[in-house]
């Protein structure tokens, strides 16, 4: 009796800003996308767009590419698999950096474990795991939090919650914001965050224009560094053991 084969799940990474795929991708990732015709991303433009910066060899209105985003149920993603149940691979895009990570492709490959399907990870940038690297902060222990609260008076109570279990826990805590509301929730921790506490806000990150910048608060106040609206990533970290 022939064993029935199924295809591959391929997670494929892609850059941070859409653009230098090639500097930040291993050339074994970016061939791999290129041998792919079925794509499942979380966004069509942005995937397309990557698909055409790893140059890949065939037109794009010859590729398959099928959304799977925020709203994207359980079922769709059991129909999405049907192709790779029946022996087509497909890769995951993320809208930027790792499928899975911050990204609602979560619920697709568990789908696909549960399909019995063999779902491989690729290296790719991180902004998450890039910015607790270089932020000094404890990358033992650490917990990402997504979007706070947009009210500032329920994101003062968050992050006032947040410092405390850095705390008592002795972690980090990592955060996001939209990159039009960076500026704001910088201005917010300044605010509302003890002075001792360590803050890092790493922008830009994998771009020309990166910046890593992590002190605690007090000295935070001191500079007066705005950060604008660009992409960033935030890490507290309020533990005794942090230091100055």
């Amino acid at each position: 009796m022939t064993e029935k084969l199924t295809g591959v799940l391929h997670l494929i990474p892609v850059a941070l800003n859409g653009e230098n795929a090639q500097e930040v991708l291993p050339e074994s990732v970016i061939g791999i996308a290129r041998q792919l015709t079925y794509f499942l991303a979380e966004n069509e433009k942005s995937a397309r767009h990557f698909l055409q910066t790893i140059k890949h060899p065939l037109p794009l209105r010859q590729l398959e590419i099928k959304c799977f985003d925020q709203h994207a149920d359980a079922a769709l993603a059991e129909h999405l698999l049907l192709p790779v149940q029946a022996g087509r691979s497909a890769g995951l895009l993320s809208e930027a950096g790792c499928p899975a990570i911050a990204d609602p492709g979560a619920l697709l490959i568990e789908i696909a474990h549960r399909c019995g399907l063999r779902v491989i990870p690729h290296v790719g940038p991180s902004s998450l795991l890039l910015a607790l690297m270089a932020s000094g902060c404890n990358g033992q222990r650490f917990q990402f939090h997504g979007y706070l609260p947009v009210a500032r008076g329920e994101c003062r109570v968050k992050l006032r919650l947040l410092e405390r279990e850095s705390r008592t826990h002795d972690r980090t805590e990592i955060f996001i914001e939209t990159p039009h509301r960076s500026g704001a929730l910088l201005k917010t921790l300044l605010e509302t965050c003890a002075d001792s506490t360590r803050l890092c806000v790493a922008t830009d990150l994998t771009l020309p224009t990166e910046s890593v910048r992590s002190m605690v608060v007090e000295k935070w106040k001191k500079q007066q560094q705005g950060i604008g609206k660009a992409p960033s990533v935030f890490l507290l970290y309020a533990s005794h053991t942090a230091c100055n």
